[in-house]
């Protein structure tokens, strides 16, 4: 007897879920029935729901403000928004809804806050965490918004140079802060972060530049790591050597009162996904507050920076199988009607992975294959999922179209490919669309960007 699709997943994976489920067998996501929307925008697609954005950040603040709570932790909580995970206005303005600050690392950034202030989305009471190396247009910029009132910006000094230049141009009483530059795991390719400052140069420099400035009050230590918030000796180790630095900064500088402990939340990458989100905040705050009791100095603030949890999970892109190539007696290409490289960069850049998922004829048998993209890269391929890095998807059939999506797309995909502009081997970039609800609970959608003509490349490329 044949195994049906469906029956391989109860079987392997953890399934329905929060986020998907299957009526009639088509696939929904979020409630949404995706192959609705399919039929009436077409493939390939990408598509944001919106709500999941403001989800995310909700269960954040709740899971800190459970932690504080269960602590006694006496301070307060700041969830920023890390632009660079996606600049697009529909994500910065559903995510500002939620009472938070937001975190650049451009020059370009500080127009974004410009654009939306002047659109009247925030006063200039906003609180906006500058970091990044700065250019002097980055330096300029951080200078005339302060210059003009916008009181809550903070630059976060990634070298000794910034300070000087702001100092040179802004003429009012400025907050700043300190990004320590932490050590690498050991597999890395370099031991110490370029970013920042060296754990040991941190205390002399503020001595000797800071603490009698005229202007510069030293109000954050940010901390920040590659690998993200894990659960590892790694992880906790870099921390430690953060607050024992926070510790013999706030012996001198009581003025310090925030630490930052950057971004690093993953997002759900497998229907197997297990992370425990209340855990880790849990021992955060635990250790931060057992720290500084023995230190005898008075606990931080505590500021977040999460890009990809807090846009991540609201993205998508769906495909259409439009053929199957068989090139010896194993191997099955299914071929997408798109590229990974245009569309899912990480895919073949980091070797990402993403929830991938038929969205209809969940029926069917299935069969091992593999997933290639129209460019004429051998490296436009997917060929890594749940199962043992196999992919398993329901039979091809030419007479029975077969649609597939990839989840939880919604960071870095489009700034990292090129929002617009030019394509490997000229694949054009899909049709994006806006999902959103209503009061009554009602799906909306928006068409935000068309897909891309020929005659909108071709004028790049100047012909």
């Amino acid at each position: 007897m044949k195994i049906k699709y469906s029956e391989l997943i109860d079987q392997t994976l953890y399934f329905p879920t929060q986020e998907f489920n299957v009526e009639e067998n088509k696939l929904t996501f979020h409630d949404i029935p995706l192959m609705e929307v399919v039929e009436k925008y077409g493939t390939p697609l990408k598509l944001n729901y919106l709500p999941k954005i403001s989800q995310n950040i909700q269960r954040a603040k709740a899971w800190f403000k459970e932690a504080f709570e269960k602590h006694d932790y006496q301070k307060n909580y700041r969830y920023c928004y890390c632009t660079k995970s996606s600049h697009f206005a529909f994500v910065i303005e559903e995510a500002i809804k939620n009472d938070i600050s937001i975190e650049t690392s451009s020059a370009f950034d500080m127009d974004i806050v410009k654009s939306l202030h002047d659109k009247g989305k925030f006063d200039k009471s906003i609180e906006v965490i500058c970091n990044g190396f700065k250019t002097d247009d980055y330096l300029t910029k951080i200078s005339d918004m302060i210059n003009s009132g916008f009181e809550n910006i903070t630059p976060i000094l990634d070298n000794y140079r910034e300070l000087d230049k702001l100092t040179e141009s802004i003429d009012t009483t400025f907050n700043i802060g300190i990004r320590i530059a932490s050590e690498e795991e050991p597999k890395f390719e370099f031991y110490t972060s370029r970013l920042g400052i060296g754990y040991r140069d941190i205390i002399p420099y503020y001595s000797q530049k800071i603490a009698e400035h005229p202007n510069a009050r030293l109000k954050m230590l940010h901390f920040f790591i590659n690998t993200g918030i894990k659960d590892t000796s790694y992880y906790w180790n870099e921390l430690y050597k953060c607050l024992r630095v926070y510790a013999r900064l706030k012996k001198i500088a009581p003025e310090v009162d925030s630490l930052n402990i950057g971004g690093g939340f993953p997002i759900k990458t497998s229907l197997n996904f297990d992370y425990d989100y209340q855990y880790m905040i849990d021992e955060i705050v635990s250790q931060i507050k057992k720290f500084c009791e023995e230190e005898g100095v008075e606990a931080p603030n505590i500021y977040t920076e999460f890009g990809s949890f807090t846009v991540g999970e609201s993205g998508a892109t769906l495909y259409r199988i439009v053929s199957q190539k068989r090139q010896n007696d194993r191997e099955k290409w299914n071929m997408i009607d798109s590229s990974f490289m245009t569309t899912l960069p990480d895919t073949w850049a980091i070797s990402r992975h993403f929830i991938m998922l038929p969205l209809n004829r969940w029926d069917d048998t299935y069969e091992r294959v593999f997933l290639g993209g129209l460019t004429c890269d051998s490296d436009d391929y997917y060929n890594s999922e749940q199962h043992t890095n196999a992919i398993y998807l329901p039979v091809y059939n030419d007479t029975k179209p077969l649609y597939i999506g990839f989840f939880h797309t919604g960071a870095y995909q489009d700034t990292i490919s090129g929002y617009g502009g030019v394509h490997h081997c000229l694949i054009p970039q899909p049709k994006h669309i806006l999902i959103n609800q209503d009061d009554e609970g009602n799906f909306t959608y928006e068409v935000f960007q068309e897909a891309q003509q020929p005659q909108d490349v071709l004028k790049l490329l100047g012909y």
